[in-house]
């Protein structure tokens, strides 16, 4: 019976040690399986914030593209945005990180009785776009005219299901009531400027008269509004585009107010074991063509689009000498012939043709940024 009870004894140990020996065992699996669970889990979340931070890639595409860039941060009823739309439109020294893609047009329309300077900019980055409609002070819009009371307001352009595209918007002009009205909601965009080509309409109403429209839309717009066209046609006073390219540089603009918009290309060819060269083309028409352009950076040229003589003007002094990663070039169009007696040196002359900066002319300004 002792005996038996031994074994018994032995037995129920031996059980008890293979009992602790599968609890370790449990213990164990459970242990490595929560270490594989909580490195996983670091692994996912690191992968996760790996993914939420830009590259440097994409860093250097929204700093050169234009994140919180002038263009694309007016405040709405600002006065700073007038402003700034109008220093955009006149200076060519402006950073490439607001320039890039961008169409600043300026008219001259009666508001309120009065004869006013209205500004469209329409602005596109990497993830935005929008317009922004700025009016001057009065008087003229004269230099400085708005630096007191012009007005701006922009719109977003959202590419959202849900944002709406059709809107409007009221202004207090010196008391009186202005209308921003606009239909975005068929609106064709071209890959080469951020101001649509067709389908849309943007009209200012000033006591119950159409004094500016902006689009093909004008059918719509009209019966929209219920008003009637303005005694006063708008007069397009300048306009600007912003665009960035290695070679080629495309546009589309009128070279004289009231006229039909021609296409406009600069293409250029810098690098390469030859001498560098430029040729400007209107309308698939080649109208300049310089060679040796690393000592002929400045200069203009008097050509003949429609019959009526254009002055051409260019200023590519940082394509060919300045460095960094965007290089700017400015060309200037001008409706008519020099004045007798003006600048005439040619392609060899600096770029200050008589009549450049007439207050009563239309001039388009074309700024191109060179990329690497």
């Amino acid at each position: 019976l002792h005996d038996a009870h031994g074994g018994v004894e032995f037995l129920i140990d031996r059980a008890s040690d293979r009992s602790k020996h599968s609890e370790e065992i449990v213990d164990e699996a459970k242990r490595s399986r929560r270490s594989h669970s909580i490195g996983f889990a670091r692994e996912i979340m690191h992968k996760r914030s790996k993914s939420c931070e830009p590259s440097s890639e994409m860093d250097e595409r929204r700093r050169r593209g234009g994140v919180g860039g002038n263009g694309a941060t007016t405040c709405d009823d600002s006065a700073c945005g007038a402003r700034a739309a109008a220093s955009s439109a006149s200076s060519s020294s402006s950073s490439a990180t607001t320039s890039h893609c961008s169409s600043v047009s300026v008219y001259r329309a009666k508001i309120n009785g009065a004869p006013r300077h209205v500004t469209a900019v329409w602005h596109r980055t990497l993830i935005n776009q929008s317009f922004t409609i700025s009016i001057d002070g009065g008087g003229g819009g004269g230099a400085g005219a708005g630096d007191d009371g012009a007005l701006s307001h922009k719109v977003e352009l959202k590419p959202w299901p849900f944002w709406s595209k059709r809107g409007a918007k009221t202004l207090d002009v010196d008391g009186d009531r202005l209308d921003i009205v606009w239909d975005l909601r068929s609106a064709k965009f071209p890959a080469s400027s951020p101001e649509p080509a067709a389908g849309y309409y943007v009209a200012l109403v000033s006591r119950d008269e159409v004094v500016l429209l902006l689009g093909d839309g004008k059918k719509d717009a009209f019966k929209r509004t219920r008003s009637r066209p303005s005694l006063d046609d708008a007069v397009l006073v300048s306009r600007r585009e912003s665009v960035s390219g290695r070679r080629t540089f495309a546009a589309r603009a009128p070279l004289a107010a009231g006229r039909k918009d021609h296409e406009i290309v600069v293409d250029s060819a810098i690098a390469g074991p030859r001498e560098p060269e430029m040729r400007i083309t209107v309308d698939g028409v080649v109208l300049v063509h310089v060679r040796s352009l690393q000592w002929k950076f400045r200069g203009n040229e008097t050509v003949i689009v429609d019959q009526s003589p254009v002055q051409v003007l260019w200023d590519v002094h940082d394509w060919i000498f300045a460095g960094g990663p965007a290089a700017q070039a400015v060309f200037v169009f001008k409706p008519g012939a020099p004045p007798p007696g003006g600048d005439r040196c040619g392609r060899r002359g600096g770029a200050g043709a008589g009549g450049i900066g007439d207050e009563g002319g239309y001039s388009f300004f074309l700024q191109a940024w060179k990329t690497e």
